[in-house]
């Protein structure tokens, strides 16, 4: 579905990717891990067109999208859900949602996806009157996630969805991660929690200052040593 092909940024006088590759099939849950500064949120910023790739190419379900604005690339069911949420805090929940429909018009549909959110997240329809901003963090999270369901992805690019998230929070949100991908959408996850996204993962990246180091089958990194000594804490 997504092929990434000798991809090169570079911020100023920084070379923040060195000509990456790697691929998203079709209905997989495919991860990227490293440690901070790696070059992993870039890496999503220029797939979605947020960010200029100096050189290579991106191709989405075998279209050359490179120059793609990035409205181009959502409206063709390629959706982020960004680091940090980014949920309109002075609009409610209900309204948060409605948004994430915004490229849509059949209204059957949108109350269908709407209710298939409450499912996955029951807390989110509790609070459809409130204000985003006074959710929590957890909250927060759901609710960006389900802002980007009501888009109808294709490929969810997922970014530190656990960051700042409690261990049972973090728990429920890969358990989500999965549903959704068993649901039939495609997901390219990035995460510092290593141990989690390996567990779900059906293939893995490793990131080291802007190339890709190691790959493999998720649960096959998880007993590579080198991942072991370097992101499990071993």
């Amino acid at each position: 579905m997504l092929e990434v092909k000798n991809l090169h940024v570079h911020y100023g006088g920084i070379h923040a990717l060195k000509g990456i590759n790697f691929s998203v099939p079709e209905k997989k849950i495919i991860t990227l891990i490293g440690a901070n500064g790696a070059g992993k949120s870039t890496t999503l910023r220029t797939i979605c067109g947020l960010v200029d790739k100096s050189d290579g190419k991106i191709f989405y379900k075998d279209k050359d999208i490179s120059d793609f604005e990035t409205r181009e690339r959502t409206l063709d069911g390629l959706v982020m859900v960004p680091e940090g949420r980014r949920i309109f805090p002075n609009l409610s929940v209900y309204e948060n949602l409605q948004l994430g429909a915004f490229k849509r018009n059949n209204q059957k549909e949108i109350k269908s996806d709407l209710n298939w959110v409450y499912e996955l997240f029951p807390r989110l329809k509790e609070r459809l009157t409130q204000k985003a901003g006074t959710l929590s963090g957890g909250e927060q999270q759901m609710l960006a996630v389900g802002r980007a369901l009501m888009s109808r992805p294709e490929l969810l690019l997922m970014d530190e969805p656990s960051l700042g998230l409690a261990p049972l929070l973090v728990k429920e949100i890969f358990e989500i991660i999965e549903e959704i991908n068993e649901q039939g959408t495609t997901i390219l996850l990035i995460e510092q929690n290593a141990y989690a996204a390996l567990n779900i993962a059906d293939y893995a990246y490793v990131m080291e200052t802007g190339m890709i180091s190691l790959e493999g089958e998720g649960k096959e990194l998880l007993k590579k040593d080198e991942v072991i000594k370097a992101y499990l804490g071993a």
